[in-house]
């Protein structure tokens, strides 16, 4: 059994494909070296889903800042001198406002009090989840109805590529909610032995309730999250109390544990994604390098033990990957510029 890890990007438009996947993996890799872990990065292949909800992806090559398509925020190697001030006065404010965001908007069960509020929040603040829960349905915005099952079905492929396989399961942001979804809804019987959540809003009571609604449809009637039956070993919550998505962050108080005894375990981190001298601690890359997901990470690449000549293979493997990733962007870059046919 081969170890696999599978990545989930989040919410908003996002770079090719081959762009992200190498920039999460030089985000991980870059965690491994900074926190003097020595091992190789087991193989990892990324769930793109930005393309069904956005037709042309952000570009390298767009020099122009107003651009839809420009990227702010590239993949960048952690600041030498980050500074992180006393977080501790605000954790409290935050986990005594998320008590009582979930008390005022959530019923015990599960159904949501001013139910306009909070659409009207996901409309205006979060695009892609609102497209993602779109539920009147009408031959205008049959496409739309759509993009839920057409990103499920995506994950889902992938996990049953590598049902065979030791899986790591790593989902940032909106992608979270996609993988819990997924392992809840239509692939109960897939194993995942670790489930990594960075960023996450499954906390938000709006998610929440969307989740239950769905249970409810399904005709399963209960009146608390549960963790999805497939996870085996381990469920790490990884947020930043300074993320804004992640504001309801404990996922332990919201989601009881499954039948293997796996329940969220509530990490706090320092996300240190800066670029330009602007900090985004919810950014994946920032996620990716923290010295609490990298133990996790050298941790799930240990469980496989690899032979001499396998190492060579793995390293070889890994090697041509990444100049098949670089042979990628380097086309998509050709193309952007006009050079392409």
């Amino acid at each position: 059994m081969s170890n696999v890890i599978i990545g989930i990007h989040g919410l908003g438009n996002k770079p090719p494909k081959p762009l992200l996947e190498h920039w999460w993996k030089l985000a991980m890799i870059e965690g491994l070296k900074s926190n003097n872990y020595k091992n190789i990065l087991s193989k990892f292949e990324m769930v793109y889903w930005a393309d069904i909800l956005h037709a042309k992806s952000l570009s390298e090559t767009e020099k122009d800042e107003k651009s839809p398509y420009y990227i702010d925020e590239k993949y960048v190697k952690a600041p030498e001198n980050f500074s992180i001030e006393d977080r501790s006065s605000r954790q409290k404010v935050v986990d005594f406002l998320a008590r009582q965001l979930n008390r005022i908007f959530l019923n015990e069960d599960l159904s949501l009090n001013y139910s306009g509020i909070a659409d009207a929040i996901v409309n205006k603040y979060f695009k892609d989840l609102d497209i993602y829960y779109t539920e009147n349905c009408s031959p205008e915005n049959n496409d739309t109805c759509k993009a839920k099952d057409i990103i499920r079905d995506r994950l889902l492929k992938k996990l049953e590529e590598h049902k065979n396989d030791n899986i790591m399961l790593i989902s940032h942001s909106m992608g979270s909610i996609i993988a819990f979804d997924v392992l809840t809804f239509i692939a109960q019987n897939n194993k995942i032995n670790t489930f990594i959540t960075l960023g996450s809003p499954l906390g938000l009571p709006i998610v929440i309730h969307k989740i239950a609604s769905e249970q409810k449809q399904r005709h399963v009637i209960v009146n608390h999250m549960t963790t999805p039956p497939g996870i085996m070993k381990n469920w790490y919550n990884f947020s930043d109390i300074l993320d804004k998505i992640a504001f309801n962050y404990k996922l332990s108080g919201n989601f009881s544990e499954n039948s293997h005894g796996v329940n969220p375990r509530d990490i706090l981190v320092v996300n240190n994604y800066m670029i330009n001298g602007i900090a985004n601690p919810h950014k994946s890359f920032g996620y990716l390098r923290t010295p609490e997901f990298s133990k996790v990470l050298n941790d799930f690449i240990l469980t496989e033990r690899f032979t001499l000549k396998e190492k060579v293979m793995h390293k070889t493997i890994q090697i041509i990957s990444n100049l098949k990733n670089q042979i990628l962007i380097w086309k998509e870059r050709r193309f952007s510029n006009g050079d392409g046919s």
